[in-house]
């Protein structure tokens, strides 16, 4: 990935519309347990092209066309953020089965992605696998064993947490805010800047207690996982790909469709569904992997059209 990539080819209209396309996908996947951002970049065709645009701006090396990509990726994930915020929570809290049932399709729909740019099994395909899924496994034993404190320096973590789904396919920001206790938090305060941009500036100063050590957060993690992915796909590209893999498998265990959680990060109890609820879900994975699938096709169309 050191080399320019084709990510960032053809006209610049085209690729700031590409980059819009995977900032609005990557906005709603951080907001919800079980998408990674990083996916949803992965199949707009603009992954390699956001990782490599950050990598260059934390050097200090300033290129147009990252300029161009990485702008319009963080004003239309920004935007996605600040007006789904809202609804997307309420989502969750009153249809989780149906909302779980397609960000499984979503999640497994990255597989194929990432497969395909392994070319094939080998040995540090499969080794690399098996340590992304045990990190997984390992986040969803630990799921509920936190706190739900908010201090500043675990909204930091939570916002370093968040960062790494923008960058890694297969790894859900919201799932590992989840996991500490921030997600309900974090979305609140979202939704409180939306409604003190109406009037109320005091919402705004009093959710910025809880956004701005995440934002420091996010800022730290973009820079530092992107380097470290960029570093590690140059020299172990099949071992990387191999634990972006394991990832994808392994977060699909903590957004089991029929679980009840207690509060946000609490315990989970899970029930017998009913069969309709089955076939439903069954059907809802499938649109899931559909949409993923969809976007694929229009991200690698964009980016022919634009070689």
């Amino acid at each position: 990935m050191s080399a320019p990539d084709a990510d960032l080819d053809g006209p610049l209209p085209a690729l700031a519309t590409r980059g819009a396309l995977g900032g609005v996908l990557m906005g709603l996947a951080n907001l919800v347990p079980g998408i990674s951002g990083g996916t949803m970049l992965l199949a707009s065709g603009v992954y390699r092209g956001f990782v490599e645009g950050v990598a260059e701006v934390s050097t200090l090396r300033f290129r147009m066309r990252s300029l161009v990509l990485l702008a319009s990726i963080g004003v239309a994930a920004a935007l996605a953020i600040l007006l789904l915020a809202g609804p997307i929570k309420s989502l969750v809290l009153t249809h989780r089965w149906a909302m779980y049932s397609i960000f499984i399709g979503l999640t497994l729909g990255g597989v194929p992605l990432v497969w395909r740019r392994a070319r094939g099994a080998s040995v540090p395909l499969v080794v690399g696998a098996l340590c992304g899924f045990l990190v997984m496994y390992a986040l969803f034993l630990a799921q509920g064993a936190s706190g739900t404190g908010s201090g500043w320096m675990i909204l930091l973590v939570a916002g370093v947490a968040g960062a790494s789904a923008m960058i890694l396919p297969g790894v859900s920001g919201a799932y590992l805010l989840l996991i500490l206790g921030q997600y309900e938090v974090i979305l609140g305060a979202i939704d409180q800047v939306k409604t003190g941009l109406r009037g109320d500036f005091s919402l705004v100063w009093g959710a910025s207690a809880v956004l701005a050590p995440v934002a420091i957060g996010v800022l730290i993690g973009v820079v530092g996982i992107s380097n470290l992915v960029r570093w590690t796909m140059a020299r172990f590209e099949k071992a990387t790909l191999g634990v972006l893999l394991g990832l994808l498998f392994g977060s699909v265990m903590g957004i089991w469709p029929f679980q009840v959680m207690a509060a946000a990060g609490g315990p989970r109890t899970t029930y017998a569904p009913s069969g309709w609820q089955v076939a439903a879900g069954l059907l809802l994975v499938g649109v899931g992997l559909a949409i993923t699938w969809l976007i694929d096709r229009i991200g690698r169309r964009a980016s022919r059209k634009s070689a």
